[in-house]
């Protein structure tokens, strides 16, 4: 496979079928490319990060219905539909923008939809805990993936670097990359572990307002500098391949 199979998972150039792992590596390449973090390009260790936290206004997509929430639900509980009329209603003129900019249209909506979804679940039960449901399954979900990914031997984070820098899977072939892959995606499983870990019990115990803070500052604290580190390993991979 190289650098000119598409970057939406096609057939590799040889016209064959993909495989199953080429079509994981495309598709986790492709987000990691769009992302910008892309080992075949010359960055600064800085910018990929800030790029792959959206810059300033994927800081405040990040952060801001979440801080609303916690804010407004802290002092006025009820009606559960303020505070998560306020979180969506932010979600949504951030959608609003993106799509004004022509941003893609999955792009534009993901955070609304994810929003929308965990605000209809709170007002269903009643619960304003239960706005962080859908998070804590994303982060089980992912957490499990990367380490079931370290565990057989096919690290999520090899697939992606492996289809970036159009060497497939034979990255499985050297025994540094092997190792290096495997401890990466075991470092990402730890990340979305322990925010289960911290978050779950908060969530048993029906403590909301501390668990919104903490989602906050398990985010994108912890993101960045686990991006460094990927981005610094991937790079330390292949120091002569970079164009």
């Amino acid at each position: 496979m190289t650098r000119q199979q598409d970057a939406d998972g096609g057939r590799p150039d040889d016209g064959r079928e993909p495989s199953a792992s080429e079509l994981v590596g495309a598709a986790i390449g492709g987000v990691a490319r769009r992302a910008g973090i892309d080992p075949a390009e010359e960055a600064t260790t800085g910018d990929v990060v800030w790029k792959a936290m959206g810059g300033v206004r994927g800081v405040l997509e990040s952060i801001l219905p979440s801080l609303v929430f916690v804010i407004v639900y802290t002092f006025w509980p009820r009606p559960l539909i303020l505070s998560l009329g306020l979180s969506v209603g932010i979600a949504a003129v951030f959608t609003l923008v993106r799509l004004v900019q022509k941003s893609p249209p999955a792009a534009a909506m993901g955070g609304l939809l994810a929003a929308a979804a965990a605000a209809a679940l709170a007002l269903f039960s009643g619960q304003g805990r239960d706005n962080f449901v859908i998070g804590l399954v994303t982060n089980a979900v992912y957490g499990t993936a990367f380490l079931v990914s370290a565990v057989i031997g096919w690290s999520l984070i090899g697939l992606a670097a492996g289809f970036l820098m159009g060497e497939g899977t034979t990255w499985r072939q050297d025994r540094r990359k092997r190792r290096v892959f495997r401890w990466l995606a075991l470092a990402w499983a730890a990340l979305f572990f322990a925010r289960l870990a911290v978050q779950l019990p908060l969530y048993l115990a029906n403590e909301t307002t501390l668990l919104g803070t903490l989602k906050l500052v398990m985010g994108l604290p912890l993101f960045a500098p686990l991006v460094a580190v990927t981005w610094l390993a991937a790079r330390a991979l292949y120091p002569a391949r970079r164009v």
